[in-house]
């Protein structure tokens, strides 16, 4: 998949190309030697054409200068000490395996291909340092070459990709919307195959998760305010007329949806992972609401399939989908003007799909799913006395007692940004005592009159409200035997 360079780095190569390099002084000093310098001179600042004939004749010595061989090292090894001149030949490097099509094969013979480039991405901690920004570069093309060229990858490759991925998750980290916009393309560049995104996902809290930040800040919501991702709070018009959140723009934003994209296609293996870390369908649902532009749109639905397809996820992920309204979503994007012919199978496809897990769910379904999803919203089954005096058995006994676990879980985070979550679950707890009352000590045991107890100092009047109720239901039998 090709990309437009990005604009920081192509800037940087530029100025690179354009400086004077005392060439004859450095084999004068030692740093190359003046076969090396005949090579470079041969291919530098020549037509693209000549360069091509140039390095096909005698692509084996080229392979050579770059790499090393058994006669010696390579011209980056030998230069260095000399930080000018290996940037030049980074650059240069870059430009031939762009202009010559049969050289990333060569240098890909080589018994070690990436040696040369792998100890430049430490070469300093400094985000800008030019040097392993062009050797991020460089190996981000000869590692995509390498997954063309052998599909089943190498050992050097599978050594090569954690160490490029650590560099890159760096420049994600980054302010600088230029330094995470060269990491995310070149992530996009690498992950064509199953064995480097499992790679990827195996080192997600470095890599994965400042991109999942990047997706919060344009949102919307921050790291810890689930509400707004769970309300969906925003409108398509509004983000569109005030821009994305935090910033964020749409170039960096279409990158980072591209590399998730490409990640989902292991559905199966990233999908949970995903719900539990960051949320991924509530985020990507806020997102869907503002998205500007329908080359994002249509990277955003592709994902969702992708990801609720597989068997394994489609129990959990359906059921968050339901719970933040993905299917109302959906349906108000095909009232848009949409015209892309996969953007609108991938809508149809996820609509089918919904559609078929929402007809078969009962009541308590929709109740479990909610309360699976990990976040409570004042639905029907929470106030329905119908609902609990038939259903509050089943919830606590049944799958040996997962909602109350559950319930126990939600109830433990402080919910800072949504208190209605800890009303709700008071509701529920009040509920589960006041209809199975024999079942109160299993309910303790999971510390939920504990919690519910400690509810009632709340600030939050609705908090406080519900877990008295609650307490309530507890001492109506507390003194039974």
């Amino acid at each position: 998949m090709s990309l437009d360079p990005p604009t920081y780095l192509n800037s940087l190569q530029n100025n690179i190309r354009a400086r004077p390099i005392p060439w004859e002084g450095a084999v004068r000093a030692g740093t190359i030697t003046d076969q090396d310098l005949k090579k470079i001179k041969a291919v530098d600042k020549v037509r693209k054409e000549q360069r091509k004939q140039t390095v096909e004749a005698d692509v084996g010595t080229y392979r050579t200068l770059l790499l090393g061989g058994e006669s010696g090292k390579s011209v980056l090894e030998s230069a260095a000490k000399r930080a000018d001149v290996v940037q030049y030949i980074l650059v240069l490097t870059g430009d031939l395996l762009n202009d010559v099509p049969g050289l990333p094969s060569a240098l890909l013979d080589h018994s070690d291909p990436y040696k040369p480039f792998l100890p430049l991405l430490t070469h300093s901690s400094n985000a800008e340092d030019p040097i392993p920004l062009l050797t991020s570069s460089v190996l981000a093309s000869l590692i995509s070459a390498a997954q063309t060229k052998f599909p089943k990858s190498t050992p050097q490759t599978d050594e090569a990709l954690p160490k490029l991925y650590k560099y890159l998750a760096g420049l994600t980290k980054s302010q600088d919307s230029g330094l995470q916009d060269i990491a995310v393309q070149e992530y996009s560049a690498v992950l064509r195959t199953k064995k480097s995104r499992e790679l990827f996902w195996k080192q997600r809290q470095e890599t994965v998760g400042p991109l999942m930040e990047i997706l919060r800040t344009a949102s919307g919501a921050g790291k810890d305010t689930d509400s707004t991702l769970w309300s969906g709070g925003a409108s398509i018009r509004s983000a569109t007329d005030a821009g994305l959140g935090g910033g964020v723009g749409l170039q960096v934003l279409y990158h980072v949806l591209l590399v998730l994209w490409q990640l989902s296609y292991e559905g199966s293996l990233v999908g949970k992972g995903l719900e539990e870390e960051h949320e991924i369908i509530p985020l990507y649902t806020q997102l869907l609401r503002l998205s500007p532009k329908e080359k994002t749109t249509r990277l955003l639905l592709s994902t969702l399939l992708n990801l609720l397809t597989p068997t394994s996820n489609r129990a959990y992920l359906l059921a968050t989908a339901v719970s933040v309204r993905l299917p109302n979503l959906l349906s108000n994007l095909k009232g848009r003007h949409l015209t892309d012919p996969d953007l609108l199978d991938d809508l149809q496809s996820l609509t089918d799909m919904l559609n078929e897990y929402t007809s078969s769910q009962t009541t308590l379904d929709e109740y479990s799913s909610e309360v699976l999803a990990g976040h409570l919203k004042w639905s029907p089954p929470h106030r329905d006395q119908t609902f609990w005096r038939e259903n509050a058995s089943k919830i606590v006994t049944d799958n040996k007692g997962e909602l109350p676990k559950k319930l126990a879980e939600i109830m433990s985070k402080s919910w800072d940004n949504d208190k209605q979550v800890l009303a709700i679950a008071c509701n529920d707890v009040g509920w589960l005592v006041k209809e199975c009352p024999e079942k109160r000590g299993e309910l303790e045991k999971l510390g939920l009159k504990g919690r519910v107890m400690e509810l009632m100092a709340e600030p939050d009047e609705n908090v406080r409200y519900e877990s008295l109720k609650a307490v309530g239901e507890w001492l109506r039998y507390s003194f039974d035997k």
